[in-house]
């Protein structure tokens, strides 16, 4: 697959600098790119290698494309460029190309025009997989479950009974969705099992990374809602709402039956105590651990970061003082109202 520049700019709002016939063939980065491939500028401080990339073309500012020794495309944005460009020339192909003979298809599940199944996937009773689904090979779509239009399921991924997928979605592999959440009730020592009743219900363009965990509603559902993106090893339990386009990087976990607004942001390794409300907007940094509701945007932070392992200690010793030397600092007040 190749573009011309001039095409490549008309598809993403850029306008060309030099020759707008050249041939781009892929996308690389501004040290590594050759000859055929276009390469972008998003971060300044590799403004100088402008004047010795290979690329035939860069996507620069306006501010930057005097500096660009070769055709550019200039746009406001390079990064969202970049992103537009490498979804043309995009090169992953889909989990499956045809419906495997190895597959195993209940005879009542509806099977949309140009669906694809892998080898060994199983397609249980009453499972509707609309047009241009695409799953991979091992997955299991459980009873009475529904893929949207264009969604892409890939290898070995596990879609319990009745939960929902919208059109447009992405679920990669080794994750699962429906599975059953954490309750439990304790009868003097011994924990009874709550049967999960609900399901698991997502919206369009929703991307989920790879051992991805979502579990199932308890009574009601768990709800992914359009346009959110979640990293790998992601824990949602039961009952959780995420709202509109938010974004959720690796290793954080939301406990059960919290509420995330639209538009947040969470790190790597944040932890969400169940049974709050959180803001849209919200910014949450790496390691936070939020334990009550957010009724305000911002950015929030709680996680301690990297220092020296002497200072750490020292610090660490200090803290375990603060209670005496609040009592002390008390006793010395109000030793100084008395004596003033």
């Amino acid at each position: 697959m190749s573009y011309i520049l001039a095409d490549i700019a008309e598809k993403i709002g850029a306008v060309v600098q030099g020759d707008g016939q050249c041939k781009i063939l892929s996308i690389a980065t501004l040290a590594s790119a050759t000859s055929g491939q276009i390469a972008f500028l998003a971060n300044s401080k590799y403004s100088e290698q402008l004047a010795t990339t290979n690329a035939s073309a860069v996507i620069v500012t306006p501010a930057e494309a005097k500096k660009c020794q070769s055709n550019a495309l200039i746009m406001d944005n390079p990064y969202m460029g970049y992103a537009l460009v490498a979804q043309l020339l995009d090169t992953t192909p889909k989990p499956a190309n045809c419906i495997h003979p190895s597959a195993v298809i209940d005879d009542s599940a509806i099977i949309g025009d140009n669906v694809t199944i892998g080898a060994n996937a199983v397609i249980e009773a009453g499972v509707s997989l609309c047009e241009g689904v695409s799953i991979g090979a091992g997955s299991f779509i459980g009873i009475g479950a529904t893929i949207g239009a264009n969604s892409t399921i890939w290898s070995n991924v596990s879609i319990y009974h009745g939960v929902v997928i919208g059109k447009q979605c992405a679920v990669h592999a080794n994750t699962v969705i429906g599975s059953d959440g954490f309750g439990y009730a304790n009868n003097k020592g011994i924990w009874v099992k709550i049967p999960q009743l609900g399901t698991v219900v997502i919206g369009d363009n929703v991307e989920i990374g790879a051992s991805t965990t979502i579990d199932r509603g308890a009574l009601g559902n768990t709800i992914i809602k359009d346009g959110v993106i979640l990293d790998n090893q992601i824990q949602i339990a039961h009952n959780v709402v995420i709202g509109e386009n938010t974004a959720m990087a690796a290793c954080s976990v939301i406990a059960g039956s919290t509420e995330i607004g639209k538009n947040c942001v969470i790190a790597g390794l944040v932890g969400i105590n169940g049974h709050i409300n959180i803001a849209d907007g919200c910014v949450f940094t790496g390691m936070t651990m939020v334990t009550k509701s957010l009724n305000a945007p911002g950015v929030y932070s709680s996680g301690m970061p990297c220092q020296p392992n002497k200072e750490w200690h020292k610090n660490n010793a200090r803290i375990r003082k603060l209670e005496s030397l609040t009592k002390r600092l008390s006793i010395l007040e109000k030793s100084s109202k008395l004596t003033s």
